[in-house]
């Protein structure tokens, strides 16, 4: 039992891992004892994080534009090199486009899904030998898809492509979960409320929204990288050996609420 949690020794990738939810998974894998590669678009910033993320542990920073399938394999084959097998895969890279619908672009609609579920399905389908040399009946290979309180409620903000491509989301990780779980390969999801990162500076940054948004929760308080790590960790470790399909909303009571 006090090995439930444990994931030393495991190999992780996690995408979008330069900053936010990403780099906060990243950093509790790595203070667990995995391995973990993090990648993400834009080099600098990647390779900055991945140097901060190297204090915890063995950090490796390979850059990859996730909406490109070509890229997704280059990501794979460079990984390849290094590893026989991947323990641990969080879909995690993300985008979000928000204009009133009258005047929402083409442009803005097709970069999102192309990012938030598109990639999902291909980085899992090309990382599938991989993970499936990892998995066995006791402790399954991962897959970890991030999904969005989004998309299973509606947010109130004009943010129509990103609704949609995290309620697909939640839909392809039950789908891919039943198909993979015979090659020892498990597949959740995580949907997570509010929390500090790149793509809610806008609310977090600004005191009145913040403040309104934290009265809606019913925790009093924005998520904490304790909180995404700790449910990462259990999606990635023995404890959660037998879920399968699943999402977890993580999101403080928020849209538990009346």
């Amino acid at each position: 039992m006090k090995a439930l949690f444990d994931v030393s020794g495991k190999v992780a990738v996690v995408t979008g891992g330069s900053s936010g939810i990403g780099a906060m998974m990243a950093r509790g894998l790595l203070e667990n004892g995995a391995r973990v590669y993090i990648t993400a678009r834009k080099v600098e910033r990647l390779e900055a994080m991945a140097e901060e993320l190297s204090q915890y542990g063995e950090c490796i920073a390979i850059p990859a534009d996730m909406s490109s399938v070509d890229a997704i394999e280059e990501l794979v084959s460079a990984i390849s090199a290094k590893e026989d097998h991947v323990d641990i895969l969080i879909n995690n890279a993300g985008a979000n486009w928000a204009a009133p619908i009258e005047t929402f672009p083409e442009g803005g609609w097709d970069k999102v899904m192309d990012i938030n579920i598109k990639s999902i399905f291909f980085a899992t389908q090309k990382f599938l030998p991989l993970l499936k040399a990892a998995g066995d009946a006791e402790d399954p290979a991962r897959v970890i898809n991030i999904a969005s309180i989004n998309g299973i409620r509606n947010s109130g903000m004009p943010t129509y492509a990103y609704s949609a491509s995290k309620s697909g989301v939640i839909h392809l990780t039950e789908h891919l979960a039943t198909d993979l779980s015979p090659y020892y390969i498990n597949v959740n999801a995580i949907a997570p409320g509010l929390f500090p990162s790149n793509m809610t500076k806008q609310i977090v940054e600004n005191e009145e929204m913040t403040k309104m948004a934290i009265s809606q929760i019913p925790r009093g308080r924005a998520g904490t990288p304790e909180d995404i790590a700790g449910t990462a960790l259990y999606l990635s470790s023995r404890a959660s050996a037998w879920v399968v399909g699943h999402t977890i909303v993580l999101d403080g009571g928020m849209i538990s609420r009346p």
